[in-house]
């Protein structure tokens, strides 16, 4: 079984989010590993290690994402971890265009990164593809490898 971290970063306390997405990942078949709200990054780096996780599910709906995961990406490749990273909610406050919140945790080093409006299934079908994509990857580098 796949195992994804959720939680809410920062300063954030909205738990209906995560509530609902962890639900929905569990019925997806992933194992979730729930961290509840104001999960710092560390928590977040250290449950992925400890649950040699595949990947990390940022919420945040408090609208102060950008400086709560700054120097998230950085943290985690100096942990060595190999996860895939999405964040989702209401990332910014005031945001004119989600296509620019988009860009700017794109540039944070997020996989993928979704809007308030966004429906669980939508980011389980990304994820999935995701992993997919990955495992994919990994098996051709491995037959590489066996057959050097």
């Amino acid at each position: 079984m796949r195992t994804v971290i959720l939680g809410v970063i920062g300063s954030d306390a909205h738990v209906v989010g995560i509530t609902i997405l962890e639900r929905a990942f569990e019925a997806a078949g992933f194992d979730v590993v729930n961290l509840g709200v104001q999960s710092s990054q560390s928590e977040f780096i250290d449950a992925a290690d400890e649950h040699d996780a595949e990947a990390i599910l940022v919420s945040s709906l408090y609208g102060h994402a950008e400086q709560d995961c700054q120097g998230f990406q950085q943290q985690i490749n100096e942990a060595g971890l190999d996860v895939t990273t999405y964040i989702g909610g209401n990332l910014a406050v005031g945001q004119d265009s989600f296509e620019e919140t988009r860009e700017t945790f794109k540039a944070l080093g997020f996989d993928r990164v979704f809007d308030s409006e966004t429906d669980p299934e939508e980011a389980i079908e990304a994820l999935k593809a995701d992993l997919g994509h990955r495992s994919r990857e990994e098996a051709s580098s491995e037959k590489i490898q066996l057959g050097s």
